[in-house]
């Protein structure tokens, strides 16, 4: 096993994509974009001022237009007519060094892409990292990963516990459920891929466990995103396993832009991270969070803990993100052995649980109800099905394994999620309709919490008194009304 010390492999060839990651991460933010070359990452047209644009659908169309617009340059270059250029043809040529071939030029005019600057949601991960850095260095140290891997959540998930990607993928480490099942405990009470120290150290046993696969780095953390079985086709296929070799000429059906960039924006991400300073200034992070754990001696409901330990329930959701809804409203047990995260300040933790009376106590889970289904029939739509069950299509296509598209057929049996579970892990917003108090969950940010309750970020800090919007804390009650207004 390679010394988790050791430096990571950063080929020179490599070093104009690395850039352009670091420029994303490190300078360019949301509000921003640059339109470049989908393959040499080198080539960047022009960076696009989106900030004057407040939604989405007003920014997606000024990034297609001006993705069209370089497409229909690069296609009159590519007509082999040089004279008469304008400014902007005569800058994209300039790009391409020297007198680039017609086919090259055609080519890249079906090659231009937008990406959107990334520095200040990797600012506010930095500072969030601040919570479970140790933590995961621990976690990586202990399996022999190199500790360079500890930025990779920053490609991940920005480091927000709460991320969730299209196919399902969840928490800091953006783990699909079946390869989380493979290191972690998956089930209908607990999700410990939602668990930051969990799920650390589960990404720490995947890291290595790749690496003993295709004994490389590089090859490892990019099977992080692409698996280890499209790595050794990319091996079979260029007849290398140098990754410079493999990003540069492997067109596999399934690795795509972000499999091939996956390695080059991890060494940009833990670039920026090691000279955060540099980029963003003076940086208070947050602190180490200061817990302490138990185990649980029987299947227990919530409102025996919440009753037993004195702690508020808000507290101890937020405290333990890995059980699930169901938990919470009384649909499940907290399972016997599932270690309990609490307060660092509940010394006699251990003897109250022991003091809970036989009539309490549970020696089975409660059995999970009969699966939600719907029979697919013709004319029928994924986001129809999702509208009349109330749920999301990147819910319904995560729990049925479905592809990007989305394609469903006639006669297919899709599984529902289950009611009021289903809309707490969509994200609805944590607060009982007209509740006038928020509970600070493991991984909310201001920002965040902002937008779940409809109150403005400004207006949060100015009535609980915040000066810092990253000074939030787990279990932390924020008023969402003054009391001038019935709060």
């Amino acid at each position: 096993m390679v010394l988790a010390s050791e430096a990571l492999p950063r080929p020179a060839g490599l070093e104009p994509d690395i850039g352009f990651w670091r420029k994303i991460f490190g300078e360019v933010s949301t509000n921003e974009a640059l339109v470049h070359d989908n393959r040499y990452l080198g080539i960047v047209y022009e960076k696009l001022d989106l900030s004057d644009l407040k939604s989405d659908g007003a920014r997606q169309r000024a990034m297609d237009a001006a993705k069209a617009r370089y497409a229909k340059i690069l296609t009159r270059l590519a007509a082999g007519d040089r004279a008469n250029l304008g400014k902007d043809e005569r800058r994209v040529l300039a790009l391409w060094a020297g007198k680039p071939g017609n086919a090259t030029l055609r080519a890249a005019a079906g090659r231009v892409r937008v990406q959107q600057g990334l520095s200040d949601r990797f600012l506010e991960g930095y500072v969030r990292a601040g919570r479970w850095e140790d933590h995961i260095r621990d976690s990586l140290r202990a399996e022999g990963v190199p500790q360079m891997l500890a930025a990779l959540p920053h490609v991940e998930s920005s480091f927000n516990p709460e991320a969730r990607s299209y196919v399902g993928a969840a928490g800091l480490w953006q783990f699909t459920a079946g390869t989380g099942r493979r290191f972690m405990r998956i089930d209908s009470a607990v999700d410990e891929r939602r668990d930051p120290y969990r799920s650390s150290e589960a990404a720490a046993r995947l890291l290595k466990a790749n690496y003993g696969e295709l004994d490389s780095w590089p090859l490892a953390i990019t099977g992080y995103n692409h698996g280890t079985g499209g790595l050794r086709r990319a091996i079979r296929a260029v007849g290398t396993d140098d990754i410079e070799t493999i990003v540069r000429n492997y067109d596999g059906p399934a690795f795509g832009f972000a499999s091939r960039n996956f390695y080059v924006s991890f060494l940009a991400a833990e670039e920026v991270e090691r000279n955060a300073a540099k980029y963003f200034g003076p940086i208070r992070r947050d602190p180490p969070e200061k817990l302490m754990t138990i185990q649980v001696p029987a299947y227990l409901s919530a409102r025996t803990l919440e009753q037993t330990l004195g702690v508020p329930r808000e507290t101890l959701q937020a405290y333990n993100p890995s059980l699930l809804p169901d938990i919470w409203l009384g649909k499940k047990y907290v399972p016997r052995g599932y270690t309990l995260r609490l307060p660092d300040d509940l010394s006699d933790a251990d003897a109250r649980l022991a003091a809970i009376p036989g009539s309490e106590r549970r020696t089975a889970q409660i059995s999970d109800p009969r699966p939600r289904t719907h029979r697919v029939r013709s004319g029928e739509t994924l986001s129809g099905i999702a509208a009349r069950h109330r749920t999301t299509t990147s819910r319904l296509a995560s729990l049925n394994g479905l592809s990007k598209r989305n394609m469903i057929r006639v006669g297919q049996v899709l599984k529902l999620p289950g009611g009021a579970a289903a809309a707490a892990s969509e994200g609805q917003p944590a607060r009982q309709s007209g509740s006038k108090t928020y509970v600070v969950r493991r991984g909310d940010n201001l920002a965040s919490i902002a937008k779940r309750t409809g109150v403005p970020q400004r207006q949060l800090m100015a009535i609980n008194s915040i000066d810092n919007p990253n000074r939030i804390f787990p279990g932390q009650r924020l008023r969402l009304a003054s009391n001038r207004e019935g709060g």
